[in-house]
């Protein structure tokens, strides 16, 4: 048996914007153009060991949510032979009698309006960092920087780690 985490984030057109240093009387720049368009990365994460999953993916519902299931078990238990505990908040695609559960995954819910109990969520503002103060052009660019910087967490995971290291959860995979 495995438990593991999972979140999404929405990012977008609308920019990250965030201080930053500049010459003292000099006013800093951040590109800015608002366009509300949305991509979203969905984390899975099993705490205590260096296993994560990302996936970008178009919409949060529970369509994509059913297909980020099936991408998640195939990578994770090709074999099928596991027991896959997911622990997730209550989003509305989450609970949904229409989303398509992998027969070896058994849902596990989080209290209502309890994001620090989730792993995951630490994980974003480390995302959202390689995004802050640009304008993108359009979803793909936004798309190539988020998938730069996913593969980096599966490469290294001792970046994320840190973030990710609930002692309780990670309990939970010993």
């Amino acid at each position: 048996m495995e438990v593991w985490f999972e979140d999404e984030c929405r990012l977008g057109l609308v920019p990250i914007v965030r201080r930053i240093w500049a010459p003292k009387g000099k006013r800093p720049v951040a590109p800015h153009r608002i366009k509300r368009q949305w991509l979203y990365v969905y984390g899975f994460a099993r705490p205590g060991t260096a296993e994560t999953a990302w996936y970008l993916l178009p919409q949060a519902n529970t369509e994509w949510m059913s297909r980020a299931l099936a991408e998640w078990v195939r990578e994770v238990d090709p074999q099928g032979r596991k027991r896959l505990v997911l622990v997730m908040d209550g989003a509305g695609w989450h609970t949904s009698g229409k989303l398509v559960l992998p027969p070896q995954v058994e849902l596990f819910p989080l209290p209502p309006n309890t994001p620090e109990l989730q792993p995951v969520e630490s994980a974003w503002p480390q995302l959202r960092e390689v995004v802050a103060n640009e304008a993108f052009a359009g979803l793909e660019p936004l798309m190539d920087r988020l998938a730069e910087r996913c593969r980096t967490f599966m490469d290294h995971p001792e970046t994320i780690q840190g973030q990710l290291a609930f002692d309780w959860a990670a309990a939970l995979n010993q």
